[in-house]
């Protein structure tokens, strides 16, 4: 199992406490997140794009470790960034896009 984080451990801490309580979302809260989620989560349209193979098998290993389908993956990615919720952080998989170009600007 891996090791918790302090927001984690805090989150076991207080659970084992027995200081989280479960609360009952109004009716008007269940609506509006059933409506977020519908909007969300409806896929109406298809779209083919081409990657490169070491794209893809970057993606495929990331919704691996992720436990998610890579093209849901790919979808998230997408609503992320057209929502402005998309944050940059480095990989742990690969720095085979980033390293190079990294090793360019510094040489």
């Amino acid at each position: 199992m891996k090791k918790l984080d302090r927001y984690e451990q805090g989150i076991l801490n207080a659970y084992d406490k027995g200081a989280l309580v479960s609360v009952r979302p109004t009716k008007a809260q269940l609506d509006a997140l059933r409506e977020a989620a519908r909007a969300t989560f409806t896929k109406n349209r298809r779209v083919n794009i081409r990657l490169s193979t070491a794209d893809l098998m970057d993606i495929q290993a990331r919704a691996h470790e992720e436990g998610v389908p890579y093209q849901t993956l790919i979808a998230s990615v997408l609503h992320k960034y057209v929502s402005g919720r998309l944050l940059e952080t480095r990989s742990r998989l690969t720095t085979r896009s980033t390293g190079r170009a990294e090793n360019r600007r510094a040489g």
